[in-house]
């Protein structure tokens, strides 16, 4: 099969959904994935797994447990190192967001949530 862009506005535009990630990408053994982010989520870690944000539209909020916050505006990007317990979270607007991740990580980590994804889809 050959290489096809991907439009990544068209790939917003299939989901109205919060907190749930769509896979749009594979490389490296790595998801390429797509989420639209509002208000809270829950605390969690990747225990063996850093995690990419890149904010395409709004600013995504980020806590840590000692207390540092860090605001994620559209055309940044923030890596969360593995094992760093972590909450993202929005001032209420919709964020488009896109994560890169190795393919095994776990949507909220070790920690179950009814906001927990355990089978994400491609689209």
């Amino acid at each position: 099969m050959l290489p096809q862009p991907i439009n990544i506005a068209e790939k917003f535009s299939l989901f109205d959904s919060t907190w749930t990630p769509h896979i749009i990408g594979e490389l490296n053994g790595q998801y390429v994935k797509l989420c639209k982010l509002t208000d809270e989520f829950v605390w969690h870690s990747h225990e063996h797994e850093d995690e990419l944000f890149m904010v395409f539209r709004g600013t995504l909020i980020m806590d840590f447990r000692d207390d540092h916050t860090v605001e994620v505006k559209e055309g940044e990007i923030l890596i969360v190192p593995k094992g760093v317990e972590h909450r993202p979270r929005t001032n209420g607007e919709i964020v488009f967001n896109m994560l890169f991740e190795p393919k095994q990580t776990q949507h909220t980590g070790e920690v179950e949530s009814e906001l927990t994804v355990k089978e994400q889809q491609w689209i």
